[in-house]
């Protein structure tokens, strides 16, 4: 690596590109609920204006927030959770229209999910300009496992909803902790796992040419594993569990760089899931519309099923064909109550097509991507397993809810990130992209702008000089010695004596 020139000017910290993306996503959004309305009667639809504030106002806040207190963040996170936000906000607004589901306040409830999208950004604001430095998470490991041990059991008082005990009533208002769960999870395993991932990447026995762990180092998954069946048992959640155990498997993966980890995971998942499945009658109810969502679809019945909803979900993805039936006419509202959560995704799939479907596809690929590659870039081990673990958690949440809707593994009743409804949801999100976004921000960070007294490595760009009596500025490594990171990643290899600076 080679030395800045004194003479090459400021380093680009892309906050241009940002804010031309951001644009492009809040014009696509807003076009798109344009389109709502001439599709119906040829006008545009009441609170255009609104719509256009309430989504436009709070990205670009983000933006100035980031530009101020992040300037070296990844310019893409940002403008990709603004674009899905948006396309959600606009089929929530669409599905309320429909006269099969005989709401008439689609606007209303287009309305409250932006007050929940723009506590969401609040949020990520906040996230933003407080968190200074995302290794203070790492003193946090283990009283973010009681929290989240907390957040898990609390819905178990409450009555279930839909079949499953997902949601917490405080009077008037309801959330779901579960979802506040997935961000306080992620930062106990990569707290713990940085702390054990030596002892847990040492080798047991070999069997069938693959290196298993050590019997004394199977707790922590057994634990994991042990866990996720009771929120199945108990809460008949059968996303959560699957997004907990998912999570810790793969950030097990990551931490040691065992492939058997992976293979001990998914012959625990497939045990479990089997148990469950075969005595708990909600689960075994979903796995039955699985594998047969046509059973009972012409049975006479008082209301909608899980089979009802599932083969209705298929015959809009077929109605949808390529290119879709346009925006505002199809006919999302026939699966019923969970159009606009759940299977939402269907109305992709019926009004925009296979085209419209892999192009919100591509947009959480990208998204999932930029995290990925935040992991990669950043220097202590901590952040790699925090971003790598929130872009999981991304990652593994489009694929339960995509799968079940389209028919691909049994129903789980989690929502689609960002595009379906709910204001536990939409706020979780935007504090997952927030920390990544601080994540980013230090790995992108020029080392040269640390080691000339710019930026240190604890200060955040407010240019407050608060230094950490455990952290030196890093120099750049010389020609013949490679910088690496410690085990605290703050710290780098230091030149031989002898070498030039």
């Amino acid at each position: 690596m080679t030395d800045r020139p004194a003479d090459a000017g400021p380093i680009p910290n892309r906050r241009g590109t940002e804010l031309t993306m951001l644009g492009f996503a809040v014009l696509v959004t807003v076009l798109a609920y344009a389109n709502v309305g001439l599709a119906g009667d040829g006008s545009l639809p009441a609170g255009m204006v609104g719509y256009s504030l309430g989504i436009g106002a709070p990205a670009l806040l983000g933006h100035l927030a980031i530009r101020r207190f992040a300037p070296y963040a990844d310019p893409l996170l940002l403008p990709l959770a603004t674009l899905l936000n948006g396309i959600g906000m606009v089929l929530i607004y669409r599905i309320g229209l429909d006269p099969v589901r005989g709401q008439k306040k689609a606007l209303q409830t287009a309305s409250t999910q932006l007050v929940w999208s723009a506590m969401g950004i609040a949020l990520f604001l906040g996230i933003v300009v407080l968190l200074r430095d995302h290794r203070v998470l790492q003193r946090y490991t283990y009283t973010a496992m009681a929290l989240s041990l907390v957040l898990l059991v609390s819905p178990i008082p409450f009555p279930a909803v839909n079949g499953a005990k997902i949601w917490v009533a405080l009077g008037p208002f309801s959330l779901q902790p579960g979802e506040f769960t997935k961000i306080v999870l992620t930062v106990f395993f990569a707290g713990y796992l940085m702390a054990k991932r030596d002892a847990l990447a040492l080798a047991g026995r070999t069997v069938l040419g693959m290196p298993l762990p050590r019997g004394r180092d199977l707790g922590p998954i057994l634990a994991a594993w042990l866990l996720s069946l009771l929120i199945l048992v108990f809460e008949r959640d059968l996303g959560t569990s699957l997004l907990f155990f998912g999570v810790f498997v793969v950030l097990l993966y990551i931490a040691t760089e065992r492939t058997s980890w992976l293979v001990f995971g998914l012959v625990l998942s497939a045990t479990g899931a089997v148990l469950v499945g075969s005595v708990e009658p909600h689960v075994k109810s979903r796995v039955h519309a699985w594998l047969d969502p046509m059973y009972y679809y012409d049975l006479p019945k008082p209301g909608l099923t899980d089979s009802d909803q599932a083969a209705q979900a298929l015959f809009g993805f077929g109605s949808g064909g390529m290119l879709g039936t346009g925006l505002n006419q199809g006919h999302p509202g026939e699966i019923g109550f969970a159009a606009n959560s759940d299977f939402i995704l269907t109305s992709v799939g019926e009004e925009l097509g296979l085209a419209g479907m892999m192009a919100i596809f591509m947009v959480y690929a990208l998204l999932i991507e930029r995290g990925l590659r935040t992991a990669l870039a950043a220097r202590d081990p901590f952040g790699k397993l925090l971003a790598a673990g929130l872009a999981v958690v991304m990652a593994l949440q489009v694929f339960v809810v995509a799968g079940g809707v389209i028919g691909l593994i049994p129903l789980t009743g989690m929502t689609m990130p960002f595009l379906a409804q709910g204001g536990s949801s939409v706020i979780t999100n935007w504090g997952l992209v927030a920390v990544l976004i601080v994540i980013s921000h230090a790995a992108r960070r020029p080392l040269s702008a640390v080691a000339a007294g710019e930026i240190s490595p604890t200060q955040n760009s407010r240019g407050g000089g608060r230094h950490s009596a455990r952290t030196e500025p890093a120099p750049r490594a010389p020609a013949d010695g490679p910088e690496r990171d410690t085990s605290a990643g703050t710290q780098a290899v230091r030149p031989p004596s002898g070498a030039a600076a």
